[in-house]
This record gives C-alpha cells, sequence and structure tokens, in this order.
C-alpha cells in the first residue's frame, strides 16, 4: 500500500502538465510561501515521443497519441505529483501553526501567538490591542476637540456657497466676487413685488420694502 500525504486546507495547486507546484497561504493574513517549479519528467518525455511521432508517422505517432491522450486523461495525477507535493508540504511545514481554537493554518513568523500557542485571532497579542485601543481612544479624543472649536466664525453662512462663477464658470473657494473675471458670485436675487435687485442678505426691499421671498 502506497504511504498516504497529509495535506492541509491552505494548499493552493499551480501544477500543469509540464510540472508541478504548490502555493501555501495564512489563513489571517493572506502572505505565505510556494514551492519551486519542479518539470514533469514524464511529461516530458512523451513531449518528445510526440514531437518524433509527428516526424516518423506510422507506429511511432500512434504511441504518441496514446501517449498524448493518457497525459490528459490522467492530468497531472501521479506518483511524480504526490512526491512533488510531499516535499513541498515538507518545506514549508515550519512556517505554518494550525490553531487548535479555529482550526486555520497561520504562518508563524506573524500570525502566531507563542505564549499562548494559538492564532492571533483566537488570542489577540494584549500588548497590540492596547496599542490598537490607545490610537482609538486618540482619534476620539482628536474629533471631540475639534466639534467644541467653532470653525465657522469668519464663515458668511447665510449666502449661497457657489464652487463655480456664474459669469465665466471659473472654480471658486468662496468669497465675493471671482477671482478670475470680477463677477459677483453671490446669487442674485429680485423683489418679487417691484422686480428691483436685492442686494445680499437684505430682509426687505429698499424701493417698496416688500419683505425679501414674500
Amino acid at each position: 500500500m502506497s504511504e498516504i500525504i497529509g495535506f492541509t486546507d491552505n494548499i493552493r495547486d499551480l501544477s500543469n502538465e509540464n510540472g508541478y507546484q504548490f502555493e501555501f497561504v495564512c489563513e489571517r493574513c493572506g502572505n505565505g510561501y510556494r514551492s519551486p517549479y519542479r518539470n514533469n519528467v514524464a511529461e516530458r518525455g512523451r513531449g518528445l515521443l510526440r514531437s518524433a511521432g509527428s516526424l516518423f508517422g506510422g507506429k511511432l505517432e500512434q504511441l504518441s497519441s496514446a501517449s498524448m491522450q493518457l497525459s490528459y486523461d490522467r492530468g497531472t495525477n501521479s506518483k511524480a505529483k504526490d512526491k512533488a507535493m510531499a516535499e513541498a508540504i515538507e518545506s514549508v511545514r515550519d512556517q505554518f501553526r494550525q490553531c487548535r481554537g479555529c482550526g486555520n493554518w497561520v504562518c508563524e513568523p506573524v500570525c502566531w501567538n507563542h505564549e499562548i500557542g494559538q492564532c492571533l485571532v483566537c488570542s489577540p497579542s494584549i500588548a497590540e490591542e492596547i496599542s490598537k485601543a490607545q490610537a482609538a481612544a486618540q482619534i476620539e479624543q482628536v474629533q471631540d476637540k475639534v466639534r467644541q472649536t467653532d470653525w465657522t466664525a469668519d464663515l458668511n453662512l447665510t449666502t449661497r456657497a457657489r464652487v463655480a462663477c456664474p459669469h465665466c464658470q471659473a472654480q471658486v473657494d468662496g468669497g465675493k466676487f471671482c477671482p478670475q473675471c470680477g463677477g459677483q458670485l453671490a446669487a442674485m436675487t429680485f423683489c418679487t413685488e417691484c422686480g428691483s435687485q436685492l442686494a445680499p442678505g437684505a430682509r426687505f426691499c429698499p424701493e417698496c420694502g416688500t419683505p425679501a421671498g414674500g
């Protein structure tokens, strides 16, 4: 009976008909390792047979066709692939740990809590958690202090702000007049009673006394 090969769920098979390669990925951070590409010697021999068959024809061509069909039927599954996979697993064994808390395979250098013996998802690093909590609290305190400061004291909040000049369409950052053409940026309003133009912020028409917007 052939020896069985243990495998994990964090392995990706990158093999093809010409060779074998495997990728092992940490299930926490996504980093990992890729085994060196190993040529498929048997497939290389079949390739030479196919080349010779197409060159000489006859019985040799029939043998090459059979070899090609066998290759397609079996894909990359073979004793050679099993050996390559076993070697790849053995080569990265010391780089990963399986957490008994969640069952995930994580990389030993970054995502493993050596003190507890679990991954950093199940047993986070206390120092890292304290640092994250301190940073979060600091951000909250900054936001609170910013909210307590009046940032609108020098802003005109009674006139609709414009981001483009109504005369030349240039982009503006506020103000009363366009820095490009000098045109007035405040929206022009008119008295609904007599039609006179109202000054920005005016509450009554200076000509007839009608309330603005009335």
